[in-house]
């Protein structure tokens, strides 16, 4: 129980400190600022985690069959390009959105 606490405390915490640059944009109050940076820190977490497991799952698969190193890094190098694409684009409209107009 006590793990599961502090993993979900240092997740708010460092979604937080990721949407720092979504909290800068300029906005008529703080409060229209918060939805589009808490967006764009969701957004990082998740497209870390993605190429994490993307990742971990080439890394797999290459030490199953390291004959197919170049195909597998080669389609894993493509696959982490566009989650980067989808990232900076997620990111941009959360740090554009503002609810209460402006």
């Amino acid at each position: 129980m006590l793990n599961s606490v502090r993993v979900v405390f240092w997740a708010m915490a460092l979604m937080l400190v990721m949407a720092a640059p979504g909290m800068a944009q300029e906005a008529k109050s703080v409060a229209g600022a918060i939805p589009g940076a808490v967006g764009a820190g969701l957004v990082a977490i998740g497209a870390g985690l993605g190429i994490g497991l993307l990742a971990k799952g080439a890394v797999e698969s290459i030490a199953r069959q390291p004959d197919s190193a170049g195909t597998i890094q080669v389609a894993m190098i493509i696959a982490a390009a566009l989650i980067e694409g989808f990232t900076f684009y997620a990111i941009y409209v959360c740090s554009t959105q503002n609810p209460f107009g402006g």
